[in-house]
């Protein structure tokens, strides 16, 4: 989860639209433009887990609705998320961090510990100890873990999309690290890429920055 600037593109002026016609309709707001609208404000990926190779698309409302058609209908409260991670928050963690208002990053650190042929782990260290941050740190171990069975095996396909994800940008890193002055423009270019908001598991690559950034300080500056 890292932080996303709502802006108020063309598309999400036409959702803001069609949500005010949706609410004077008692209709859905789930329509096409609403849709078009979050997937290019959240980069085509889940705002919880930022994974990008997702089957199945939910717009999520942040503060559940219920029968409160103001938070039913309102852009703000809209959000992009998988199948998995809206299934897995439901209403159960409430409130949790806002990250179109908050750097979740700031919040929360996001490490994966361990390597190959030792026991790996997700830590979600909290920076903060405001509800909002615990109820989402406990969010985020539930959606990488699972509680149930079904949704332990999605967590497992989650956990593996996002070690590979980890595998390449840390074999981008090495061969940064090992470049020729000659060679490392480009690669700068591409860990640039690696490390911005539409990457898939931003937070977790710029952890592991920050968390080497005596070996890597120029890389830093890629870092919103």
């Amino acid at each position: 989860m890292i932080k996303i600037e709502r802006k108020l593109t063309e598309k999400a002026q036409k959702a803001i639209v069609s949500l005010q016609k949706a609410e004077a309709n008692n209709s859905s707001y789930n329509t096409p433009e609403v849709n078009l609208a979050l997937k290019e404000m959240f980069h085509n990926k889940c705002y919880i887990c930022e994974n990008k190779q997702v089957t199945s698309y939910n717009i999520e409302h942040l503060h559940p609705h219920y029968k409160n058609k103001n938070l039913k209908y309102d852009w703000n409260n809209l959000f992009l998320s998988c199948a998995h991670c809206n299934n897995t928050k439901l209403g159960k963690y409430e409130p949790i961090i806002d990250c179109t208002i908050e750097n979740v990053e700031e919040l929360i650190a996001f490490r994966k510990k361990g390597y190959f042929g030792t026991d790996e782990e997700l830590v979600f260290e909290n920076l903060d100890i405001r509800t909002e941050t615990i109820n989402t740190i406990n969010l985020l171990n539930e959606v990488y873990y699972g509680s149930t069975p079904q949704k332990k095996m999605e967590a497992r396909i989650l956990r593996r999309i996002l070690r590979k994800e980890l595998s390449g940008f840390k074999e981008f890193v090495r061969e940064y690290k090992e470049a020729e002055d000659d060679e490392k423009e480009d690669l700068e270019c591409l860990l640039k890429l690696q490390l911005s908001d539409s990457s898939p598991f931003a937070a977790f690559k710029r952890w592991l920055i920050r968390d080497n950034k005596e070996a890597y300080p120029e890389l830093l500056k890629y870092i919103p």
